[in-house]
């Protein structure tokens, strides 16, 4: 049984088909399948079912992922204590957050730090999603709430203020129950967040005519005139067309948090770019 293997049947158990397994693993589907197989020739059982949605884990599967979850996290745990005790100022740092974070906030500060560690390659995937420290998918997050991951350092790092906005030149027609405008506001996945219901709730009678999960896209409909948008001022302030407008309140801000795994405390990378985002961010 190699552990390569078992890689691939995580990846397969997590995504359930092999096109997601494969990309995720930068690997063929014919190779994923081929290592599949042998796997399941080794342990001498089918480990999934394949159905027309999938893969799903059969019980040998299901027995076998708890053990290969074990393996990946002890293969986790050696990887990161190793790159933990690197001290040079070069390699690669993987950092996470949301779209408009990572170009409206972090964009500056990661510029800053690249002129003065030329060496080292900030990679930044921005992601709805909170991926894993753990599993090495990021070594630095950005987050909209707290980290409760045990194995994770944290600290929050700065309060973000929202407000609203409309295109140049609207603000002054705006009814003040709403009556007649129109709301944009988040997509169903993040409806109830504190400035979305603030919105809605200062403007009862307005109607939301447009949803998205993305910020930035927020931004451009509200240039377009299409509605009313509570976004993050460093991304509100700085989209061309827009204008912030008092409704007499400010909207709820957002606490953000940064988290780091405990293993890479000793990093000299991370603690580089712990200083420069620190020093140009926390507040």
């Amino acid at each position: 049984m190699e552990w390569s293997d078992l890689r691939i049947f995580l990846a397969i158990a997590r995504d359930g088909t092999l096109g997601a397994a494969a990309r995720k693993l930068a690997l063929t589907q014919p190779t994923m399948g081929r290592r599949l197989r042998a796997l399941e020739a080794a342990i001498g059982h089918q480990l999934f079912q394949r159905t027309r949605d999938g893969f799903v884990l059969t019980d040998e599967g299901s027995t076998l992922l708890g053990h290969a979850e074990r393996m990946e996290e002890e293969a986790l745990a050696i990887e990161r204590r190793l790159v933990g005790q690197t001290q040079q100022l070069e390699g690669t740092l993987r950092m996470t957050s949301s779209d408009w974070f990572g170009a409206h906030v972090l964009t500056p500060v990661l510029a800053e730090f690249s002129v003065r560690h030329p060496q080292v390659t900030i990679e930044l995937l921005t992601d709805a999603r909170f991926l894993s420290l753990s599993r090495r998918e990021a070594d630095v997050a950005f987050r909209i709430r707290p980290f409760d991951e045990a194995d994770v350092v944290s600290r929050k790092l700065l309060h973000m203020r929202y407000g609203a906005y409309v295109r140049e030149g609207l603000a002054h027609p705006l009814a003040g129950d709403g009556t007649g405008s129109a709301l944009l506001a988040l997509d169903s996945a993040f409806a109830g967040t504190p400035d979305d219901g603030w919105l809605q709730a200062m403007l009862p009678n307005a109607r939301v005519t447009f949803r998205s999960n993305s910020r930035d896209v927020q931004a451009r409909m509200c240039a377009q005139g299409i509605g009313i948008a509570v976004l993050p001022i460093p991304l509100g302030d700085s989209t061309a067309g827009i204008e912030r407008i008092d409704l007499g309140a400010e909207p709820p801000g957002r606490d953000t948090w940064i988290g780091y795994h405990r293993d890479l405390r000793r990093l000299a990378r991370l603690r580089a770019l712990l200083d420069v985002v620190i020093a140009r961010l926390a507040n």
